[in-house]
């Protein structure tokens, strides 16, 4: 972990120096992080897309063996195989965000030590006087609450419609609540970091996953009416 934290102290040194704010430079190393993930964004839209279209299957699985759960794993994953899904696939990006997190809050603890800013004396001159927040190294109840809305929305609007009520619901609100309780506790810039990361990927299921997703269910549609032209022929 330490390594990966001097990374980002690299990082967020080489960005602040071109950008002179460091909460702006917050901002620009979260939009960075967010394009280099980019990639398994993409891939995991086509696993969800993918996993939706075998889940009439599924369900026939265990409604045809709901007595014998150990069938219904094998059957499920015999499925999964043949249909070339991955099904924790869809859990990579949330995955990676971990260690960059743990990486990001031994930075943001001590940016001095992993290379930030060269002092003490320059990171005070650096750590307030951004927006309202007068210190990037301590909580910020305004932007606890930022955090705790926007990962609540981002759940909310990257949720299929089919999902959006029992487990996910709750798991909507599961997040926000931590999003929010990180807020209080963990430095501003974290919080910062996790804020704009959540409004950054709304945006990105606007402008690139939802028309990602429509453009494969437009395939779908063109292949399924293939399909029925070559069998009226």
């Amino acid at each position: 972990m330490g390594q990966i934290a001097s990374l980002f102290g690299i990082a967020l040194k080489a960005i602040y120096g071109v950008i002179g704010n460091y909460g702006l430079s917050i901002i620009v190393f979260t939009i960075i992080v967010k394009m280099i993930l980019m990639p398994l964004t993409v891939k995991q839209t086509k696993s969800t897309f993918a996993m939706s279209e075998i889940n009439p299957k599924v369900k026939e699985i265990q409604a045809k063996y709901k007595n014998k759960p150990e069938k219904q794993n094998e059957e499920i994953s015999k499925l999964y195989k043949e249909s070339g899904i991955n099904p924790l696939s869809g859990c990579l990006p949330i995955l990676i965000q971990m260690p960059i997190l743990m990486g990001l809050f031994y930075v943001f603890k001590d940016p001095v030590t992993h290379g930030v800013f060269a002092s003490k004396a320059a990171m005070a001159a650096a750590n307030g006087n951004f927006l309202w927040i007068k210190a990037l190294s301590k909580p910020d109840y305004i932007l606890a609450v930022f955090s705790g809305v926007s990962a609540y929305l981002m759940q909310k609007v990257m949720t299929p419609k089919d999902q959006i009520e029992g487990p996910m619901k709750m798991m909507s609100w599961l997040l926000a609540g931590m999003s929010l309780y990180w807020g209080f506790i963990f430095p501003a810039a974290l919080t910062l970091y996790w804020g704009v990361s959540n409004i950054f990927s709304v945006f990105q299921y606007y402008l690139i996953t939802r028309p990602l997703k429509s453009k494969l269910e437009q395939e779908k549609a063109d292949k399924e009416a293939g399909k029925s032209s070559f069998k009226k022929k």
